[in-house]
This record gives C-alpha cells, sequence and structure tokens, in this order.
C-alpha cells in the first residue's frame, strides 16, 4: 500500500501519545526517510536557559513562567532513533503490516554542533540505512539538519545499530547480508 507523503509520522511509529517527538514524514523510500519536527516550548524535553527550569514538571517542560530556550542536543539521537523507526513502519505499512517495535542498542558515535535546539525552528531529520542483516539487527547513519539551509552543515549526526524482533529486510539487496 502507498501513502502519499508528506503526512503526519505518528502512524508510522509505535509510540504511545507524547512520545512520538518528530511531526511529519516528508520522503521515504528503500534506502532511507526524511521527517521535519518544530520544537514547541511544551516540548517533553524543553528547557530553560541554563538547564531544566527550576519546579519544572516531572516530564521536563519548563515551569509556568519560565521561557523554554531550547531542546538539549542530545535528544536528536532520539529523533534519529525514532526516524529510523517511521522507516521501519513505512516499510511495513507497504506490506499492509502494523509498525513493530525495535530497539536502539547504541549508538557509534553522535555528535551535537549545538548545545539545544532552537524552539520553532524547523528542523529536518534524514536517516540512511546503511546495513540490514536478516536477524532484525540495522545499521543507520543520521543528520539534523535546519530546514531553512538543508545544504548547510548538519547541527547534529550520528550512527545508530538497532534491532527489530522478527524484521522484514527490505528488498534492496545492496543493503542487507544473504
Amino acid at each position: 500500500m502507498e501513502h502519499a507523503l508528506p503526512r503526519p509520522i505518528a502512524e508510522f511509529v509505535p509510540h504511545a501519545a507524547g512520545m512520538c517527538l518528530l511531526d511529519t514524514l516528508v520522503a521515504a523510500d528503500d534506502r532511507g526517510l526524511t521527517a521535519r519536527l518544530t520544537p514547541r516550548a511544551d516540548d517533553l524535553f524543553a528547557e530553560a536557559a541554563g538547564g531544566p527550569a527550576a519546579g519544572a514538571p516531572a516530564a521536563g517542560a519548563p515551569a509556568a513562567g519560565m521561557p523554554a530556550q531550547g531542546i538539549p542536543g542530545w535528544v536528536g539521537l532520539e529523533w534519529l532513533a525514532q526516524a529510523v523507526a517511521a522507516w521501519a513502519g513505512w516499510h511495513a505499512a507497504r506490506h499492509g503490516e502494523a509498525p513493530a517495535v525495535g530497539f536502539l542498542v547504541g549508538s557509534r558515535r553522535y555528535f551535537a554542533r549545538t548545545p539545544r535546539f532552537q524552539i520553532g525552528r524547523t528542523l529536518e531529520v534524514r536517516i540512511r540505512c546503511d546495513f540490514a542483516g536478516a536477524n532484525g539487527l540495522g545499521q543507520f547513519s543520521g543528520e539534523i539538519l535546519d530546514a531553512d539551509d538543508p545544504r548547510g552543515a548538519p547541527l547534529a549526526e550520528g550512527w545508530l545499530t538497532l534491532y527489530q524482533p522478527e524484521a522484514r529486510p527490505p528488498q534492496d539487496e545492496a543493503i542487507h547480508d544473504p
């Protein structure tokens, strides 16, 4: 089944309400995916200047009256992992299946060039499948860019290893083992 893009990404990510941190699936193919998000002041990971706001709710959003200054740079790793989940969910949807649970096993390297991502500034999250094994393990590379300057230097980039039990590997022979 084909899905017209762009479209809301939540239907492709098996996360409970509020935990899907990406907004829109912009493009997808057998090798990768592009998603977008616009961090908001009420975001689960929003921080006030200098760190979490004093008295902030347990969810991490700034306390009332404290302006949100951004999303910590380390949250980008989760955005990359969710983009991989959306890519797997997009593949599942093409076969008439629901998104399946997957696990971030680790990251060889994640580097954020900014201590925090700005509230209200749209970001583009791009992932690419470098390798997908028949055993459900996959290697992915990804980057986070300013959507207004997608040719600029990445704001963050990383390489992730993920595992999806009973995964259906993509049919592109160049990215998976025999």
